[in-house]
């Protein structure tokens, strides 16, 4: 009777033996897709675990739980799925730690203060997100956001002009820092904490590391010190909300431009960075007058 009983259950469950259910099942399914619901994995899923082979090439780990390399590379835009967005807080504070630890060794006689530039220079956003795009994680995003595709296509691009850190010329998108991060916070995890199998993964992704010698300052930072020193009167003109537009004024005449409509911290680095250039090639030219 038990067999019996067993047999219409399955019967009833299993589509292969049930017309009805084969169509309640894929009556389930098209209201799943419409409502964005997953309930069974698509062929661009099954295309993404494919590829998670090629992916722990790329980064140098092999993860245990492949589900944690997924989600490292999981937008929030792409619906129905856990997104990288825990992942990255852990990475960004186990990244951070790293490399303090490896600096605070490296560099013993460099004060707190430098200790501290160093560090953001070699985590911040554009930093990361060359680290992706060298490794072209860009290529294994997971998401559903045409204007971060564009986004991405515009930074690429900009790499050309500027093949170093640019120091705030260039536009970095975040989602391509963010996945740098989960990366790491996937691999942390996976590796139960290790910090020692986590670093020996980043060091080799951050290559080639930002050093005391390369680094350079912000851009208006850097303007104004100059114009401090030679005791330059510097006067910053904001057309950035009609034209995206910042205009650079030294001694009340027009030294820089800079131009950036997307972003309006990028036009007034640009706009530093123009003036800074001018004032240097200026004198340059005054020296060999002059000589």
């Amino acid at each position: 009777m038990a067999s019996s009983s067993s047999s219409w259950w399955q019967s009833i469950v299993s589509p292969a033996k049930n017309p009805f259910a084969v169509h309640c099942f894929n009556r389930l399914r098209q209201y799943a897709i419409k409502a964005k619901v997953k309930v069974m994995a698509s062929p661009e899923e099954k295309k993404a675990l494919a590829n998670l082979k090629e992916m722990e090439k790329i980064i140098g780990y092999e993860f245990k739980n492949k589900f944690l390399l997924q989600q490292a590379f999981t937008h929030p835009s792409y619906q129905g799925f856990e997104s990288y967005e825990r992942l990255e807080y852990v990475g960004d504070s186990i990244l951070n730690f790293l490399i303090s630890k490896q600096q605070f060794f490296m560099y013993p006689n460099l004060p707190p203060g430098s200790l501290t530039t160093l560090r953001a220079a070699n985590v911040d956003t554009e930093k990361l997100a060359r680290v992706a795009v060298n490794y072209k994680f860009h290529n294994y995003l997971r998401h559903e956001n045409p204007m971060l595709s564009k986004q991405i296509r515009v930074f690429i691009k900009a790499l050309e002009k500027y093949p170093s850190h640019s120091y705030g010329l260039i536009d970095a998108p975040k989602t391509l820092a963010d996945i740098v991060e989960s990366t790491i916070g996937a691999i942390y995890i996976d590796s139960n904490s290790s910090i020692e199998t986590t670093w020996e993964v980043v060091k080799i992704l951050l290559e080639p590391m930002i050093t005391p010698e390369m680094l350079q300052q912000n851009p208006v930072r850097k303007l104004n010190e100059l114009c401090h020193k030679r005791k330059l009167k510097i006067r910053f003109r904001d057309k950035w909300s009609k034209e995206g537009v910042y205009e650079v004024f030294i001694d009340n005449q027009l030294k820089g431009t800079g131009e950036y409509k997307a972003k309006k911290e990028i036009a007034l680095n640009r706009a530093a960075e123009d003036a800074w250039n001018t004032i240097l090639n200026n004198t340059n030219a005054e020296n060999i007058i002059s000589q």
